[in-house]
């Protein structure tokens, strides 16, 4: 094997890892510079592959290959500091629930589905939601089939809000648990919703509950990620602002280590059970190396965690997952710690955010209204 072949390809791909790092700096919303937020993990991998495969001729090295290293190092530092705590490396933010000698009084369980609208494998989800009994299943991309398939476990859940949409924005919501006052809002585009409800616990403390699907920036949906962010910091201001003790859940197309992800948390004072733990990576299922966590779930810090971990697929491009909490009240200072802090700065640029969301969505709202009106005749 010719290893100048091996010399120059850990050039390569150092070149390419610094690139994409530094692109993904680039203060821009537009699909284009945002979609380097989420293969992280991916960047990661083969920037330690470059890193490895430079070493190993370091004596061959001149001052361009000391100058590519260096920024290999810094660029490859950078995807560690994203990634790691999403791992046991990491302290945990939330704390491991204590043991409840009152048995499950406490607990709640919430099952995150993107059920993928054209999937019609849908008897795997009415299955596991059988199985494993959650007290709140929150359903994304769920249309009027999948409405009718979960008819089978509708005795279970008393409490619904259905928004059954065949535009990849359907929401369905089922609760064993009381259900306040819930509304369903479309908070930046007219045809993408969410669901805010006030949820009774077992113990009959009430909470607020958030469900979001917010549409991704790509080539084949929104060009940028400004009313994505724009509705998860609209709702995170929302909760700060009156005290709200709150769970926030569901598909929000954006992964947890984004600008955007952390500044919600700093906004809101919401905590992420994931951190000191491990990645809860969803999507794409059939691309296990192209794969990243798009399925999120927030809380308040009253809450610890019993478990949370990623279920069986259901037939979607998404795993479901299932996250259970244990209402510990006297928790709540000490986590309280833990949870990031918003500066000056992030509560300038949320309202900037907010502003430019609303008239990006009113864009896109009308460019959807005039691509369905039919032609005069």
């Amino acid at each position: 094997m010719d290893l100048s072949l091996l010399y120059y390809g850990a050039q390569w791909l150092a070149g390419f890892i610094a690139f994409i790092t530094v692109w993904g700096w680039i203060p821009l919303d537009n699909w284009w510079v945002r979609g380097v937020d989420f293969p992280r993990i991916q960047i990661m991998v083969l920037g330690v592959i470059a890193w490895i495969g430079m070493i190993a001729f370091w004596s061959e090295w001149q001052l361009g290959q000391w100058v590519l290293f260096a920024a290999l190092c810094v660029t490859l530092a950078f995807q560690f500091r994203m990634v790691l705590p999403y791992t046991k490396l990491w302290k945990k933010e939330v704390e491991h629930a204590k043991s409840d000698a009152e048995g499950t009084s406490h607990h709640l369980k919430i099952m995150v589905s993107n059920v993928l609208t054209p999937n019609d494998e849908t008897q795997k989800l009415v299955d596991l939601v059988k199985q494993k009994q959650p007290d709140i299943l929150i359903t994304l991309e769920s249309d009027k089939k999948w409405e009718q398939a979960l008819h089978q476990v509708e005795a279970d859940y008393p409490y619904t809000v259905k928004v059954p949409l065949d535009n990849l924005y359907g929401m369905h919501l089922y609760s064993k648990l009381e259900l306040i006052d819930p509304e369903v809002k479309y908070l930046m585009i007219d045809d993408i919703p969410s669901i805010h409800t006030q949820l009774r616990l077992h113990n009959g403390r009430v909470i607020w509950l958030y469900c979001l699907h917010p549409m991704p920036p790509s080539p084949t949906e929104a060009d940028k990620s400004t009313t994505r962010d724009a509705e998860l910091l609209m709702v995170g201001k929302h909760i700060k602002e009156n005290e709200q003790t709150a769970i926030l859940a569901g598909d929000l197309n954006d992964v947890a280590w984004s600008k955007t992800t952390r500044r919600f948390q700093r906004i809101s004072g919401l905590l992420d059970p994931r951190i000191g733990r491990h990645f809860i990576n969803t999507f794409h299922v059939k691309y296990p190396f192209l794969r990243w966590a798009l399925d999120h779930l927030f809380h308040s810090a009253c809450f610890t965690v019993v478990d949370i971990r990623r279920l069986p697929s259901v037939g979607s491009d998404h795993f479901p997952v299932m996250t259970t909490l244990q209402y510990e009240p006297e928790k709540e200072q000490k986590q309280k710690q833990n949870a990031p802090t918003a500066e000056a700065d992030d509560i300038k640029e949320t309202d900037h955010k907010i502003e430019e969301g609303k008239k990006e969505g009113k864009k896109i709202s009308n460019e959807n209204i005039e691509e369905h009106v039919s032609p005069a005749l």
